[in-house]
């Protein structure tokens, strides 16, 4: 891409780098992600002297990249997730993982919390929309064991995030993959459950810690009886529809890992299944694709914040700035070596911004992506930077997820919930600086 007439740059500069800044700085001022990245790029317009005609073109462009592929697929998610809820699949799930593992004890039912929020965040590929329908069956379980709902809330947030970096078709997991062209079991053996198994190892001690201090200041008040899975009638149908879309998933899941497919495959997967649990839901055509309707716009701003941030890349890229910036950086990436690579796009990202998973990723992949070729960093553990850049940010400070997780967990502690949280993460922060300087001698 040409820098137009009326540039204020001449060629890659640092200045290219501003239309990023100011969005970073605007969502840090809680400015929506869209009207921000908006106004990023008027900003590099400005600077690359791009005209109306040339914007009208990367918007176009953008419409056929990944992110924004990406963005296609997890709003067809969301409108498999209702579809799912219409046919009570997901609740079907719930009941059988709660009866199998027999909850008659705290320690259970936080494990079974764990497991579902796992299982229905990965499924569904949505943190908010998954622990949301599990809550109401789950939360009345918690009560009677008089878990506090601050713990919830920490388990809530940690299983749900380790669900969308396990799940095989969620936007985080195909993203990652994509960037760093690992196979999805090198990605889950080498990355994803090293720090998802570790992440959830510190959210487990950090349950046993609030609910020694927080027992008795914060509690939930439920009725006795108040839903819970003893509530829950399943009827035949159910079970069957529920198998089905089981069978269905692992079977197109299996054959996507063993005949190599690439991340359009997931579309393809999302449809079948919408058939599957249609046909098997016992739900009328109309009524189905109004329940896929609903949940595809519900992603409605989440689609439109991938396609501008694809036209805000570009537009720094046309400036040069992440040319510039690994220039600038090529004398420190030396001395630092592979480690300090790794550990910088770590700490960049997890103390950066809350945004789309997926464009955060991105935006971290072009950032780094140059240094990350120079130092030989082994992309295994370039994929654990990313995963710390993107899900840690939510347990540092009180973010729009955490904040969200809290009102689905009926939790108004932030105090206890931030200590929680901010104790989860330790272990993976140790396990990030160790394998840092442990994997470039073992990979």
């Amino acid at each position: 891409m040409e820098l137009g007439q009326f540039a204020l740059i001449s060629g890659p500069s640092l200045w290219g780098l501003l239309p990023l800044l100011v969005y970073i700085v605007l969502i840090f001022m809680n400015i929506d992600s869209v009207v921000a990245t908006l106004i990023g790029i008027a900003v590099g317009a400005v600077i690359t002297g791009t005209g109306i005609g040339g914007l009208a073109s990367m918007f176009a462009g953008s419409l056929g990249s990944f992110v924004v592929q990406i963005g296609f697929i997890i709003m067809l998610g969301a409108g498999l997730g209702k579809l799912m809820n219409k046919a009570r699949i997901t609740h079907t799930l719930i009941y059988w993982i709660v009866k199998k593992i027999g909850v008659n004890s705290a320690a259970k039912a936080r494990l079974t919390l764990i497991i579902v929020s796992i299982i229905v965040c990965g499924l569904l590929g949505t943190l908010g929309g998954g622990n949301a329908v599990i809550a109401p069956i789950l939360i009345p379980i918690m009560a009677q064991f008089g878990i506090a709902p601050a713990v919830v809330t920490v388990l809530f947030k940690t299983a749900g995030e380790v669900g969308l970096i396990w799940g095989p078709l969620t936007g985080v997991t195909l993203t990652t993959l994509e960037v760093t062209g690992l196979s999805y079991g090198r990605y889950m053996l080498l990355a994803g459950l090293p720090f998802g198994i570790i992440w959830l190892g510190g959210a487990w001690i950090a349950a046993n810690y609030l609910q020694k201090r927080n027992k008795g200041l914060e509690k939930y008040d439920v009725p006795e009886n108040a839903g819970g899975s003893e509530a829950m009638k399943i009827a035949p149908h159910e079970k069957t529809a529920t198998a089905a879309f089981l069978i269905a998933f692992l079977a197109l899941v299996v054959y996507g890992i063993l005949s190599g497919q690439g991340t359009s495959y997931a579309i393809i997967v999302m449809i079948l299944l919408m058939v599957v649990v249609m046909l098997f839901g016992r739900i009328k055509p109309n009524d189905g694709m109004k329940s896929v309707v609903e949940g595809v716009a519900s992603m409605a701003s989440l689609f439109l914040v991938f396609v501008t941030i694809d036209v805000l890349l570009n537009m720094v890229t046309k400036g040069g700035g992440f040319d510039a910036l690994s220039t600038w950086l090529q004398g420190f990436i030396s001395s630092v070596g592979a480690s300090g690579v790794m550990l910088i796009s770590s700490v960049v990202g997890g103390l950066g911004i809350e945004a789309a998973a997926v464009a955060e990723i991105k935006i971290i992949s072009d950032l780094f992506g140059q240094m990350v070729t120079e130092s030989a960093l082994p992309m295994e553990m370039f994929a654990v930077s990313l995963l710390a850049a993107t899900r840690l940010t939510g347990s540092l400070y009180p973010t729009s997820n955490l904040v969200g997780q809290m009102g689905i967990a009926r939790s108004g502690d932030m105090k206890a919930t931030l200590k929680g949280c901010w104790i989860s993460i330790i272990p993976v922060v140790l396990y990030i600086i160790i394998w840092a300087f442990i994997g470039v001698r073992i990979l």
